[in-house]
Formats: structure tokens, C-alpha cells, sequence
């Protein structure tokens, strides 16, 4: 007779455990914002290795050129700032990129 309640007090457990965790999963989740916190990290730092990028390879021509003609301030000063220039660029580019795709997910929760 002992199983038999047993077996009856832990099935009712078992069913008020699932009873909350559906409760649970009912609720929205806090993923996605963390999702979106990340998303941002990501693309703040895409830009800022895209500035870096730009002003490394201009640096990177100028040098080089400076050194193969040994005039060195001449190359490198103007190649730096093109390089600059080529990095903010991108970056105005990205950022376009990333508001059009937010236009775009605002449009869809919009809809749906």
C-alpha cells in the first residue's frame, strides 16, 4: 500500500513540475536582447578593425614606397590619411548596411 501512494505523490509532483515549466517556457526569454547586445559588440568592433585595417594598409603603401624610393615622409603621410579615408568609408558603408537590415526587421515585426 506504501508503493501505491508513493507512486501516486511522486506522479503528482512530476505533473506540477511540468505544469511550471510550461508555465516558464510560456514567458518570453531574455535571449534575444542578449542576442542583440552581442550583435551590436560585433559590429562595433567589425568597424573599428575596418578603420584600423584602412589606416594599416595605407601606412603599409607609404612605408613601402618611402623605402623603395628613400623619400620618407612623402609617400607615407598622404597614404595614411587615403588609408583613413578608405576606413571611414567602409565604416559609413557597414553602417548603412546595418540600417537598412534594421529597417527591414522593424518592417517584418510591423507585419507579422
Amino acid at each position: 500500500m506504501s508503493d501505491s501512494h508513493d507512486e501516486d505523490d511522486h506522479d503528482a509532483r512530476l505533473r506540477a513540475l511540468e505544469e511550471r515549466l510550461a508555465k516558464l517556457k510560456g514567458k518570453p526569454e531574455e535571449a534575444p536582447h542578449q542576442e542583440s547586445h552581442y550583435s551590436q559588440a560585433q559590429v562595433a568592433w567589425r568597424m573599428v578593425i575596418e578603420l584600423v585595417a584602412g589606416l594599416g594598409i595605407g601606412f603599409g603603401i607609404g612605408f613601402g614606397l618611402d623605402t623603395l624610393f628613400g623619400t620618407m615622409p612623402i609617400f607615407l603621410i598622404p597614404f595614411i590619411f587615403l588609408g583613413l579615408a578608405a576606413g571611414v568609408k567602409t565604416m559609413l558603408r557597414t553602417a548603412k548596411e546595418l540600417q537598412v537590415k534594421q529597417q527591414a526587421d522593424q518592417a517584418g515585426d510591423d507585419e507579422g
